[in-house]
């Protein structure tokens, strides 16, 4: 009776323990683990690969035989202390609990080895170790280390062999060939390498393990392959159908799949996968990499909570030390385009401190447009004058302009704006809206006449109505009343309700004693404007009147002796002008005006170029790097583009590798390195448009090079070489006729020079009045 009780209570056991190995999830809630420890993210908890069941499908099962293991193997475990012996002659409900219970499984995504047992496990099933042994033997240590973490994971009790290697070879050559494609990634070969030995061999069965990797490595291909196309719905459908590969083994798999979560607005779950990798992953690299990876997705304020996950390095320091100043960049970034988001003091205070220290007109730039867009003009100024004093760049003028524009200095953010104006869209609406507000100046500034040039050229060519306007009260403080009327004439053609422009029309007629433009004006806008309908008495406006106005309500019965022009004005201020203020001059006479009100640029988002910042081209994706190479070279900045361009050939898309080392080349050439570009044309084929481009380039590059070294015979060469491949353009046949001359050709070089200034080249017709002073010099005499 006795046996028949043990027997009964270790089938029990073992049936309870074979199915939590099937099914961790309620083995843990049987045994109350499931709040043991800190429980995984929602993303995380989404099942695992099911080891398979030794015992599973065997109909004999021997109760006695099991129970006199368990016996065998927990009789030498001494007692806990305090543990009440079970009574073995009286029945026992609770017959499993005389067994210990399991160790917590680990999280899946934690490859941390289990906590140890509190008494001895129960048996253990048979552990396929084969695949460790492999990769052991092929000296992968990724893969060994990835494979031990999955055994610990799905076994807890098992313990790693000292040495994989001695783990007994398997003498099944087929085996072993199906292991080597898989290790290779051919799993389609691997596939049909299974179903042609089980074809081959009806009583063959594939080690279940190796069906288990084989099932997740292709479902990771597809993951990565969705991630890289953008699918970012099928990278989380194929991440929650196997939550195997979200493990600390497969960190690349969990940051694409973070990422998936986060664009399909998701934030919150992306986030928890970020913070899963920092509380469980202890890789350094990988831990600084999700950092930075989730610095580009994810906003300032989530940041702050992943970085609180920093983990203290040995010597004191954070372990994002290394970081830290990007991470300051970026979040800096963030600031300028949102003015309500507060930066924490202290990520303004290093970015000062490396402004100050570091040499990056970036690092200024930074700082100047958060100040900016929160109405700091004085310390927005101070970072924008430091930041061009480093690199005059269209961003720095512009910051610049804006502050100096908000202080009311509009002369100064002309002069600034005035080389940039043309670079973008947003450097030409800075430029005219400073225009604007130097001709709204009162007392007028006094221009000279190259700058009322410039500008009077730039509103033409954009219609720009404020500056326009202003035009024509700037003329009229200087008593210019024709050539006031024609700005406020050309205003009004480029914009027919801009009533300031109209009213400054009007008056101006009148004080010309035009009455029928002033009666036309007058009708024109009845009803919508009532100091133009109602026009006062504008008498005492007109400097040396020879004849008075009309008196108020009545108009004068003359004709005018021009008509208006609706012409632009092709010249500011033209000939009419004769009064030029000097410095302490006094201005006797001013013109009625309205009160204008200063012209400013709305501060909308700020459109920065997307490399406007400096930073570490290896850290980004190989499309993302590309991207920037070609942004620094429209930027003109071809050293940091070659740094772009080699991350980016680190991609595994032949596309991605063409272009970037055709840009690198392109990059090295504009460095004046021919020879690097060359090298770099090796390093990704290129198609046969690309190779000759970039081979005629480069030829065109060594023979400047060889011919600025007085290389002439040299340079000779590198042309004929280009020459073949295509047609010679004038300026080469400039150079290659000043070789000629300085070899004393002289015949080669009268021709080639004769040939050029054909086409109306004046650098030939030079070059043949130097033959000329060579070999006639008495003559030139």
């Amino acid at each position: 009776m006795k046996s028949s009780l043990v027997a009964i209570s270790a089938a029990v056991v073992v049936a309870t323990l074979v199915t939590g190995l099937k099914d961790r999830a309620a083995l843990q809630e049987r045994f109350g683990l499931g709040s043991a420890g800190k429980p995984a993210p929602e993303l995380m908890m989404m099942g695992r690969i099911k080891p398979t069941d030794a015992s599973a499908g065997n109909p004999e099962f021997n109760a006695q035989l099991v129970a006199d293991k368990i016996e065998a193997i927990t009789s030498p475990s001494p007692p806990a202390p305090g543990a009440r012996e079970p009574d073995a002659a009286a029945p026992q409900p609770a017959a499993p609990q005389t067994v210990a219970q399991p160790a917590p499984v680990t999280p899946p995504i934690v490859s941390a080895p289990p906590a140890p047992q509190q008494a001895a496990a129960p048996a253990q099933p048979a552990v396929d170790e084969s695949a460790l042994r492999y990769f052991a033997s092929r000296g992968d240590k990724v893969r060994l280390q990835a494979e031990i973490s999955r055994l610990q994971a799905l076994y807890p009790n098992w313990v790693p062999p000292a040495d994989p290697l001695a783990v007994p070879q398997n003498g099944d050559k087929q085996l072993e060939a199906m292991w080597q494609l898989y290790s290779d990634g051919r799993y389609a070969e691997l596939r049909k390498a299974v179903a042609d030995r089980q074809a081959a061999d009806a009583g063959w069965q594939p080690p279940a393990d190796l069906l288990d990797r084989l099932d997740v490595a292709e479902a990771r291909a597809r993951l990565v392959n969705a991630s890289d196309l953008k699918q970012y719905a099928t990278v989380v459908d194929i991440a929650a159908a196997t939550p195997s590969l979200l493990t600390c083994s497969e960190v690349d798999v969990l940051w694409r799949v973070a990422e998936a979560f986060i664009q399909t607005e998701r934030a919150q779950r992306g986030q928890d996968a970020y913070t899963y990798i920092l509380k469980n992953c202890a890789n350094p690299a990988e831990r600084q990499a999700t950092v930075e990876k989730a610095s580009t997705l994810l906003a300032y304020q989530p940041m702050q909570a992943l970085l609180t996950l920093e983990r203290p390095a040995a010597d004191g320091s954070k372990e994002f030390d290394a970081i830290r100043d990007n991470l300051t960049r970026r979040f800096m970034a963030e600031g300028n385009d949102d003015p309500k988001l507060v930066i924490a003091p202290d990520y303004i205070a290093r970015l000062e401190k490396l402004a100050e220290t570091g040499g990056l007109a970036s690092d200024a730039l930074l700082l100047g447009w958060y100040q900016l867009r929160r109405n700091n003009d004085a310390d927005a100024e101070k970072w924008f004058r430091a930041a061009r004093a480093k690199q005059d760049s269209a961003a720095a003028s512009q910051g610049l302009a804006l502050a100096l524009i908000a202080r009311k200095a509009p002369e100064e953010a002309e002069a600034v704006m005035f080389r940039w104006h043309a670079d973008s869209e947003d450097a030409t609406s800075t430029y005219l809206a400073a225009t604007a507000n130097l001709m709204a100046l009162q007392p007028p500034a006094d221009l000279a006449e190259d700058v009322l040039h410039r500008i009077a050229t730039e509103v033409i060519a954009r219609k720009y109505v404020p500056t326009a306007q202003q035009f024509g009260w700037y003329a009229r403080s200087l008593n210019q009343f024709q050539t006031a009327a024609r700005w406020f004439e050309t205003a009004l053609a480029w914009k027919p309700d801009d009533e300031p422009s109209a009213y400054g029309l009007v008056i101006t007629r009148e004080q010309l004693s035009d009455s029928k433009a002033v009666l036309d004006l007058q009708r024109a806008w009845a009803g919508r404007s009532s100091r133009i309908t109602n026009l006062e008495d504008t008498s005492s406006l007109i400097p040396n009147a020879v004849t008075p106005p009309p008196e108020k309500g009545t108009l004068a019965a003359q004709q005018p002796a021009a008509q208006p022009t609706q012409n632009p004005p092709t010249e500011p201020l033209p000939a009419e002008r004769r009064i030029t203020l000097q410095p302490g001059s006094q201005v006797v006479v001013r013109a009625a005006r309205p009160a204008m009100e200063t012209v400013t640029v709305p501060r909308g988002p700020r459109q920065t170029r997307g490399c406007s910042t400096t930073i570490d081209a290896g850290q980004l994706k190989p499309a993302d790097a590309l991207s920037r190479g070609w942004c620094l070279m429209d930027i003109n900045r071809p050293m940091e583009a070659i740094s772009a361009f080699e991350a980016a050939l680190q991609s595994p898309t032949r596309k991605v590798r063409e272009d970037a080392a055709y840009g690198q080349s392109l990059a090295y050439l504009r460095a004046g390195l021919s020879g690097n570009a060359a090298v770099a044309a090796t390093k990704a084929p290129q198609n046969r448009q690309r190779a000759a481009e970039l081979q005629v380039a480069i030829l065109a590059d060594r023979a400047l090079s060889a011919f600025d070294a007085g290389r002439y015979r040299e340079t000779l060469i590198y042309l004929d070489q280009r020459a073949q491949l295509q047609q010679e353009r004038i300026d080469l046949m400039v150079l290659r006729g000043y070789c000629y001359l300085n070899l004393k050709m002289y015949g080669d070089a009268t021709r080639i020079f004769e040939a050029a200034a054909a086409t109306g080249s004046r650098d030939a017709a030079r070059g043949l009045a130097d033959v000329r002073n060579v070999t006639h010099p008495d003559v030139n005499d």
